[in-house]
């Protein structure tokens, strides 16, 4: 329990403006006070970005779910003679795309891949130049670092060339999903083969350096101690100091389902949820935009987290596959009327975006 002066200390720091020490955010970390959580969270939300709540209308393509990492924590990922295993052509991933752009609402595509052995850099090139093409007003929000780091590592090329070449062919920002924990020790148990933490934080330096903005995100709920989540979050605070690329945090709870982890580890409860939505929102000062993933949270929990910190809920998804793979319960696809409801409901304003966190619409009663 902390004490009556440190609860004290850490109101007045957030009251004022003041950045939170490791000391304080560990402290937080281990408060069971969750509705002093939510006060303060909710405090620096209201100062940061009032009450508005973004998100967009989007479509998630997963290209693959073969891939080499074979990470201990994801049930999305298997080998290519699994018979749970496809992988999409040029030709049906144009048809998804044309089929989704048929909502005259749809402003973004979110193209995401397992680590495939046999596909070539030239293959994601050519996906994003085609889409991007075929359906110039649509913004592609492609690859996360570790694909990149793929990318370099079967090209050839330097990281840097890597994602010049894909922003010439159209790739418009990178999604934050890679970064896990950036715990050595962590990723060395459970994702050894694919890039380090070190890794994902130099490459989305350079993504932010060629003017390509970027999400950020923390899986938690495994095997990392508090002190790993702790050092994560600040790791993506000095880089934000750094260069100010990254848009939104969002935390991402494990789901053991269909794991190799299913028989050691048991999913967070909503009550962990609710304190890691606030602690992002209280220890990076620097993001603008705490995003609650309503697809790994549930929508009943997202709507939660807005009174804890977040004003973001990602967006209308429609056929996200990687957290249902590992049991994922909420539901695929939300349209725009229930989205805007459920932010009504929470007595904040819904606001529709770009993926620059541009306004399109605000939906004032």
């Amino acid at each position: 329990m902390l004490s009556d002066a440190f609860r004290y200390q850490i109101e007045t720091k957030i009251t004022e403006g003041l950045r939170l020490s490791r000391d304080e955010g560990l402290a937080l970390l281990h408060s069971h006070d969750l509705a002093w959580l939510g006060y303060l969270a909710n405090k620096v939300r209201q100062r940061v970005s009032g009450d508005y709540v973004y998100f967009n209308v989007n479509r998630h393509i997963n290209l693959t779910n073969v891939c080499t990492a074979r990470c201990k924590f994801c049930a999305f990922g298997c080998d290519n003679s699994s018979p749970q295993a496809y992988s999409m052509t040029k030709e049906h991933v144009l048809r998804i795309a044309r089929q989704a752009a048929e909502d005259p609402d749809l402003r973004e595509l979110h193209i995401v891949s397992g680590l495939h052995p046999d596909w070539p850099f030239e293959y994601y090139v050519d996906i994003i130049a085609t889409v991007k093409e075929a359906l110039p007003h649509l913004h592609l929000k492609a690859f996360t670092a570790v694909e990149i780091h793929y990318f370099a590592k079967i090209s050839g090329k330097s990281v840097e060339e890597v994602l010049k070449t894909l922003k010439k062919a159209g790739l418009g920002s990178m999604p934050g999903g890679g970064a896990e924990i950036f715990s050595p020790r962590v990723r060395s148990l459970l994702c050894p083969n694919k890039a380090s933490g070190e890794d994902w934080l130099a490459i989305m330096r350079t993504a932010h350096r060629l003017g390509i903005r970027t999400n950020a995100s923390m899986l938690y709920g495994h095997i990392e101690t508090p002190e790993e989540r702790i050092d994560h979050l600040l790791a993506l605070r000095d880089l934000q100091d750094e260069t100010g690329g990254f848009q939104t945090f969002i935390g991402l709870a494990f789901h053991p389902k269909n794991t190799a982890l299913e028989s050691q580890v048991t999913r967070v409860p909503a009550w962990e949820d609710l304190k890691m939505i606030a602690l992002a929102r209280l220890m990076l000062d620097n993001f603008k935009h705490i995003k609650a993933y309503w697809v790994m949270l549930t929508l009943p929990i997202a709507q939660l987290a807005l009174a804890f910190g977040a004003n973001d809920l990602d967006g209308t998804v429609n056929e996200e596959k990687i957290t249902h793979a590992a049991g994922g319960k909420s539901e695929q696809s939300l349209s725009i009327e229930r989205l805007v409801n459920v932010i009504r409901q929470a007595g904040r304003i819904p606001v529709e975006r770009d993926s620059l966190y541009n306004i399109v619409k605000i939906y004032r009663q």
